[in-house]
């Protein structure tokens, strides 16, 4: 009995460590915590590929102020967030980019939804331009601020509301996510 209390100890240890320490994948290291512009902590939650047709497209992250593994626990009311997303394809249209943008909004949400955000949706495709292989974009919440988008550690603006953070992050936690085993990995599920 007590080797087995030892052994979930040991799991339960090098869990928190390995997130803490975050992770490596496809050769690029992912923090295991990042700090908002508001002074909030977050650590690593999950992290993996998102693949299409055989390619690694990017790898994608999610930080939390806590563990959470219910994408509908996360979506109800989403706290502080980061989405880091490192791009691993060689170049990615920008018409491409904001095509996947939009459809991923459009896959979780009805016409209603899409037509109180439009404005805010179109406002968010255009802080995009082309991307490269290694360029890193950081989307970050923080409740009452909004979210603000970088690309290689140079802001390019915030879209303000909460509604519009939980619709973004439907594209990944969403019943229709871009990819239910992204979605697994982005929830520390597998």
């Amino acid at each position: 009995m007590n080797l087995i209390r030892v052994a979930v100890l040991l799991l339960i240890t090098q869990t928190a460590v390995g997130t803490v320490a975050g992770a490596d994948i496809a050769g690029v290291h992912i923090g295991g915590s990042a700090i908002l512009a508001d002074g909030t902590k977050l650590i690593l939650n999950g992290a993996g590929i998102r693949r299409k047709f055989f390619a690694n497209i990017y790898i994608g992250a999610l930080y939390l102020p806590s563990p959470a593994h219910s994408a509908a626990d996360i979506l109800e009311a989403p706290p502080a967030n980061r989405i880091y997303v490192h791009i691993l394809h060689g170049k990615i249209s920008r018409e491409k980019l904001i095509q996947a943008w939009t459809e991923g909004f459009q896959r979780n949400h009805d016409e209603t939804s899409l037509s109180t955000l439009s404005g805010r949706i179109t406002s968010f495709n255009e802080l995009f331009s082309s991307a490269m292989k290694g360029d890193e974009i950081v989307i970050d919440y923080s409740p009452g601020a909004g979210t603000r988008v970088s690309i290689n550690a140079e802001l390019k603006g915030t879209i303000k509301g909460e509604d519009f953070n939980r619709s973004l992050l439907s594209i990944w936690l969403g019943k229709k996510p871009v990819s239910a085993t992204l979605k697994r990995q982005l929830l520390g599920n597998g």
